[in-house]
This record gives C-alpha cells, sequence and structure tokens, in this order.
C-alpha cells in the first residue's frame, strides 16, 4: 500500500525505562519466534529473543518496521500487539473518552507507516488480524442487528475505529477504497447501507452520537451528506476495483431508506454532492427500470436543490437532457417529460395548502420552501427557453 506519511514521527517515545518485575513478567509473554524466522535477523540473531525485542522497544515506529522487515507477516503483527496492545487507547472499546482522545488515531498512523509497501494480500492479513483483535466483525453485527441508535456508544466506537484506525490517513484515493471495501464487502447491501451511514452520516455537535433522524424530519446541508458523498464517489471510483457500478447505485438506494425513507430533497442533494456520473447513473437506472415518475419528481428536487444552494439551473436542465436520451421510445420520454411539469405542479400545491392552512413552523420553512420552489420552477424553464432559443438559431 502506498503512503507519504513524514518518517520523522515517533509513536514509541525514546525515553528511559527503569527495570522492573513487571517488565520481565511482560516479556514472558511476548511471542516466540522460530528457527526460521530468527535465521533472517542478520546480526541481530546473536542477541537472545527477550533482549533483540527490548531493543526494539526503543526504537521509532519507522525503525520498527525496517528491524522486521524480514520477519512473517504474522510474526510482525503478533509482535506488534504485544507493544500497542498495553495501550488501552489503542482499542476499540479501551478509552473512557474516545470523542476527545488522540488514541486511535495515532494507532492509525501507526497502521499506515506498518503497511506502506505491503501488497494487498498482506494487507488483507492485517485487516483480519485487527479485526480478530478488536472483534470488529462482532460488534458491527450488533449494531445492524438493532434498532438505529438503540447501541449508541457502540457505533460511535465503531465509527471512530473505522475512521481514525482504517479510513482517514491515507493519501492516495486507492488506499482508502481498499480499506472501505474490507469494511464493507463482507455484509448484504441492506448492512452496508447502516454501516456507511454510521461511519459517514451525520453526528451530533453535542456528544458525536449518529443522528439517525437527519435525513427523515427535514431538509439537510451539505455538511451533513459530505462524508456519505465522498465515501460513495470513493466507491464509484474506477480504482475501486471490487465495486461496479451497478453495486454503487444499489448502494445509494439502499442508503435513502436508512433508517427510514428519505426526504426527497435529501436524496437530491446526495445525488449533487455525489457528482456528475453518480447522480447520472442513478437517474438512468430509474429511467431504464421504468421509474418514470419517481424520476420526474426527483428532477424536481434536483431543480429545488440548484436554487437553494445556488448552483447553475443550467446543470439541471442538462442532466434532464441526458437523462431524456435513456428512453427508447418517443413516447416514453414525453411521458417523462409531462411528469416533470406534473410534479412541479402537485408540489407546489402541496406547499402552498401547507402555508395556507396556517401550519406554519417558527422559522416560517414551509413559506420560504414554496418560494424556492416557485423561483426554482421559474429558472428551470427559463433555461430551457434559453436553450431552446440557442438551438433554434443555429
Amino acid at each position: 500500500m502506498t503512503s507519504t506519511v513524514s518518517t520523522s514521527y515517533t509513536l514509541i517515545p525514546n525515553q528511559k525505562y527503569r527495570r522492573s518485575n513487571r517488565r520481565s513478567r511482560r516479556f514472558c509473554k511476548i511471542l516466540d519466534i522460530d528457527s526460521q524466522s530468527l535465521s533472517t535477523l542478520g546480526d541481530f540473531k546473536a542477541l537472545p529473543v527477550e533482549i533483540f525485542q527490548m531493543v526494539l522497544e526503543h526504537l521509532s515506529g519507522l525503525l520498527l518496521k525496517r528491524c522486521t522487515l524480514l520477519l512473517p507477516t504474522k510474526d510482525r503483527l503478533k509482535y506488534i500487539h504485544n507493544i500497542l496492545s498495553e495501550v488501552s487507547c489503542f482499542k476499540l472499546n479501551g478509552c473512557p473518552n474516545p470523542l476527545h482522545c488522540l488514541g486511535l488515531q495515532c494507532y492509525g498512523v501507526f497502521l499506515q507507516m506498518l503497511t506502506a509497501g505491503w501488497d494487498e494480500l498482506e494487507c488483507h492479513r492485517v485487516f483480519n488480524f485487527l479485526c480478530e483483535l478488536s472483534n470488529l466483525p462482532r460488534k458491527m453485527q450488533t449494531v445492524v442487528s438493532s434498532k438505529p441508535g438503540s447501541a449508541r456508544k457502540l457505533e460511535l466506537r465503531i465509527r471512530l475505529y473505522c475512521r481514525s484506525v482504517l479510513l482517514n490517513h491515507w493519501i492516495h484515493r486507492s488506499d482508502s477504497a481498499f480499506w472501505l471495501t474490507r469494511i464493507l464487502k463482507p455484509w448484504p447491501m441492506v448492512n452496508q447501507a447502516r454501516l456507511l451511514y454510521i461511519i459517514f452520516g451525520p453526528v451530533s455537535s453535542l456528544d458525536g452520537h449518529v443522528v439517525w433522524q437527519k435525513m427523515i424530519e427535514g431538509p439537510t446541508d451539505e455538511t451533513s451528506l459530505k462524508g456519505l458523498a465522498d465515501a460513495i464517489k470513493l466507491l464509484y471510483d474506477t480504482e475501486a476495483k471490487e465495486w461496479t457500478a451497478d453495486d454503487v447505485i444499489s448502494l445509494v438506494d439502499e442508503l435513502s431508506v436508512v433508517p427510514r425513507e428519505w426526504l426527497m430533497e435529501n436524496n437530491a442533494r446526495l445525488l449533487i454532492l455525489s457528482g456528475n456520473n453518480i447522480c447520472f447513473t442513478f437517474m438512468a437506472s430509474k429511467a431504464v427500470n421504468g421509474r418514470a415518475v419517481e424520476l420526474a419528481r426527483l428532477m424536481v428536487f434536483l431543480a429545488l436543490v440548484c436554487e437553494k444552494d445556488l448552483y447553475c439551473m443550467d446543470w439541471t436542465v442538462k442532466m434532464m437532457q441526458k437523462v431524456c436520451k435513456v428512453f427508447s421510445t418517443p413516447g416514453e420520454k414525453n411521458n417523462f417529460l409531462q411528469s416533470v411539469e406534473n410534479a412541479f405542479a402537485h408540489l407546489i400545491m402541496d406547499m402552498l395548502q401547507s402555508v395556507m392552512s396556517g401550519d406554519r413552523d417558527e422559522d416560517d420553512s414551509s413559506f420560504f420552501n414554496l418560494f424556492h420552489l416557485v423561483n426554482a420552477q421559474a429558472n428551470f424553464h427559463k433555461e430551457i427557453l434559453y436553450l431552446t432559443l440557442r438551438s433554434t438559431s443555429t
């Protein structure tokens, strides 16, 4: 795996230790290195194993890696674990205050330095080793099988462990995609969506816990969706070899009902943040599968988000043009265009009825939503007129 982390980083301080019986007992538990491994240690093979390991403990993260370079991967991991396992903050459930602790981040930096240059097979072994040590799969099984939010503390710990140890410290997207794939791929699609939300979804600014109702109760902002959008783009990249376009689109579709069906505006905002390719592929999939009415409603909300978030409305019109080319017959395309106009009309009437009924929020959000939707419709049709006039003039 590639890495550009500075080699000046030292995880284990270069300090003197006082001899103690506790220390001797600890090294009695450190792994035995077989004779075949000892033969690869060069000049160090003259030292007793315990002395060799004591020497390694006083080296930086980087020198530790180089001095164990010729050991089998399994032995390297076991030895490193014996050192790091004494630091409780390096464990998934070890720190009493994980949200404000740097332990897992330091562990993640160390892991990146350790595995830099390793091939994928070795990194697979590293991931399996970490899963075994942290019992990560069983803890994930607990949260995906439980009601969202019923295991809030465990959700938070899984989020912090996955991000801080496995995902956050990679510079190259291919490395990040590899580790995210290891986390998600063993699970069915519905559980992949739950885990994606736990790891990248919106959290409370007060306690860091996952906010499950964010996409359901009302329109959300870009900040709440950016993590999810970036993860989706990462998996859609061609470097994520184990994911097809259909896999990613199915995951996005599944995500939109976690924990229940999202507001359509939040769906539209996620698609915009995910980029043109994912947005178009998602919409084309609906067109091919005969979901024209649902697609038309989504198109209206794309226009609404563009109006609210100050994106260029011509982007929405061009996206609609591309989608129209997916339909196989003129009749299907015309039916879709009519459905778009109907969706605008129905949505405006629904919002107008809500405003006129007097059922208004303290911040007048219903009124402002209607205001933005009317402007979105006007600007959407203005861009269509511009496009039509330009095409006729040429």
